[in-house]
């Protein structure tokens, strides 16, 4: 076996877990009904992963007390009367061999509601509004009971284990890191009081329990924010939780508002936290699990093998391919549908309040409705166009047994994903192309490059169905004076193809995510870049995580960006445009880069519709969006067909 470190048992306390491999807590709002209790959509979703071979899945999220809501629809574990369903929850998961846990989590000043508290009433970096309230000693009391009480009914439901979630700005975060925990009682000030929160949970939770139930720790290493808590104070904390009969500890990173971010995104290095579980391993001897952007299992291997950490979390790719673990122990790595680090899909949609999801990955949260059908009759498909949305449902219709064929006019596939991985840190869209074109592969879909639809070409295909993924093309922008100038006008997709080369001074017009990655592209490349956005908010298709990152480069040096401008008049090398009530004036620019928004290219529907041929139009053919709203409908039309 390949991967003998990763997929080596390993003990947890009293706890045998088959592999290293760690499902670890991810909340993505769906799965609980308006009465708390969770439902089939919740543990359909966990038990495919269960049956995917991965050795520990953690539940993400619990609320141990109404006050800590992290999201309307994560599992509340404050009452008795949750148990019965989480019951079938974990009978569920436990007919396959994995170790099933809860994660006991509050919110604190983080929680979505209106009515937060917390240990000083200090706000929320981002993401949430509002001061919250400051906790009473009774009410702090009250609250340590409650970890307790949640901990002895996730025993009673049948779980296998809880994890104390201590760490991502929560309740517990604010009373470890003085910056949030401003009290001057026993629970603030020395570091003695800052962490006595947290003792004083672990102790409940250990009188209530039974002697010897498996309890873990997810801890920060760094908050990274100034006057947060860092990795110093963890590995004071370390020993002291190994003391108290703590069985492993989880060591992870960030708060909301904090940079990296905890989620971090395709920007970010691969096994970006791994070094502070490395460092609290040598301050413990109980096991530790690093997490961080951690998507390849021979990555994963290697951090054990070199006894970075005991185990390893992977969270986001287990959203994409549920059968992570499965394909990874019989060496079929290359079967394993990759986790892009977009955050559009998964993130984005939970801090929004809506049902989490995965761009890789459309089932998530559909696992309990896609029961299996009987396959369709086989019927001819004809795709038009080899970008996201065409590989995607050209997949989907194979694996429901039709007879695939993709046409592309271009002499590559990819269509405008190709040119989206050329930005610095884009590059992992490509794996997005690269796996469809390897499950293409298996499924025996032909794709013809250089190919241009017409009647020849459907009469010799005899397609059934015909489906449009020809995507879209750049919108030209009509402003007075833009074609009257010295200056030399690009599309964005000219200039990411390098089939223009601008000058040393260059105008982005337009603030659209592709605009802000071309401003990007080309201050890499050592240009002086301008950008003019006429809307109020940059890069908004981006995922907040994702964009944090990007935004964060446009801090560089020879980057300018400017929005809610306008344009008042082209010069013959520069132009005046109003902004926060001044006119501006830039001069000695070389180029304009137009990149302000997309148009739909269609044409090809045309020749299905005059052959009488059912045909059906998705992704940025059907209307210019997302890589996510273009997947999306790919799953469904190839289902559907």
């Amino acid at each position: 076996m390949a991967l003998e470190y990763l997929f080596s048992p390993i003990k947890l306390g009293s706890m045998q877990v088959k592999n290293r491999l760690v499902m670890p807590p991810m909340s993505l709002n769906f799965g609980v009904d308006e009465d708390g209790y969770v439902t089939e959509q919740h543990w359909e979703y966990l038990a495919a992963r269960a049956r995917g071979g991965t050795g520990m899945i953690v539940v993400g999220g619990g609320a141990v007390h109404p006050s800590g809501l992290d999201l309307p629809r994560m599992p509340p574990i404050w009452s008795d009367r949750f148990i019965g369903a989480l019951r079938k929850m974990t009978e569920r998961i436990h007919r396959y061999d994995t170790k099933f846990g809860m994660q006991l989590l509050h919110g604190g000043r983080q929680a979505y509601h209106g009515e937060k508290v917390a240990p000083s009433p200090i706000p929320a970096l981002a993401v949430v509004k509002g001061v919250p309230r400051e906790l009473t000693r009774a009410e702090i009391r009250e609250l340590v009971g409650a970890y307790g009480d949640a901990a002895l009914r996730c025993q009673r439901a049948g779980f296998d284990f809880v994890e104390i979630h201590a760490a991502h700005g929560y309740l517990i975060t604010e009373f470890l890191a003085s910056n949030s925990n401003l009290r001057q009682d026993e629970y603030g000030g020395s570091f003695e009081n800052r962490i006595r929160f947290l003792i004083e949970i672990i102790e409940d939770i250990k009188t209530k329990t039974q002697p010897e139930y498996p309890i873990g720790v997810r801890i920060n290493g760094e908050d990274y924010v100034e006057g947060g808590w860092i990795l110093a104070d963890t590995k004071r904390l370390a020993p002291v939780l190994e003391q108290l009969g703590i069985d492993w500890l989880h060591v992870s990173a960030g708060i909301y508002g904090s940079m990296p971010v905890t989620i971090p995104s395709m920007y970010s290095e691969h096994a970006c936290f791994v070094h502070l579980a490395e460092a609290i391993k040598g301050s413990v001897s109980i096991p530790v699990v690093a997490v961080g952007r951690i998507k390849n299992p021979e990555l994963a291997d290697r951090i054990i093998r070199e006894g970075r950490a005991d185990m390893v979390a992977m969270g986001r790719a287990h959203l994409a391919d549920p059968d992570l673990a499965k394909k990874a122990y019989e060496g079929r790595l290359a079967d394993i549908r990759p986790c892009i680090g977009c955050c559009k899909g998964c993130i984005e949609r939970a801090l929004a309040l809506e049902e989490g999801t995965c761009v890789m990955n459309p089932e998530v949260g559909r696992e309990y409705l896609l029961k299996k059908k009987d396959m369709p009759q086989s019927k001819r498909i004809l795709v038009v166009g080899a970008g996201p949305a065409g590989l995607a449902v050209a997949r989907m219709a194979a694996l429901h047994g039709h007879k695939v064929t993709i046409v592309e006019e271009n002499s590559q596939v990819g269509g405008m994903a190709r040119l989206a991985s050329l930005p610095p840190g884009r590059s992992e869209i490509m794996e997005l192309v690269a796996y469809y074109l390897r499950e293409l592969n298996r499924l025996s879909v032909e794709i013809r490059l250089n190919t241009q639809l017409n009647r020849e070409l459907i009469a010799v295909i005899k397609p059934d169905v015909g489906i449009i993924t020809t995507g879209s093309l750049p919108e030209i922008p009509q402003i007075a004076g833009l074609f009257d100038t010295g200056m030399a006008l690009h599309a964005m997709t000219d200039v990411l193809q390098s089939n223009s080369t601008p000058g040393h001074r260059v105008v982005v017009l337009g603030g659209n995510m592709a605009a802000v990655q071309v401003a990007d592209f080309l201050a890499e490349k050592g240009r002086e870049v301008f950008v003019l956005h006429r809307g109020d908010h940059f890069a908004e298709q981006m995922a907040p995580n994702d964009r944090t990152y990007l935004m964060d480069r446009m801090k560089r040096p020879g980057v300018q960006l400017f929005k809610g401008v306008r344009i008042k008049e082209f010069l013959e090398n520069g132009m005046r445009f109003l902004w926060k009530g001044h006119v501006e004036q830039l001069e000695m620019i070389t180029d304009i880069i137009l990149s302000e928004g997309m148009r739909s290219n269609r044409r090809a529907a045309e020749v299905f519709e005059e052959a009488d041929i059912e045909v059906h139009i998705i992704g940025d053919a059907k209307a210019p969006r997302t890589i996510f709203d273009a997947l999306a409908e790919a799953d469904e039309l190839g289902r559907a067909l």
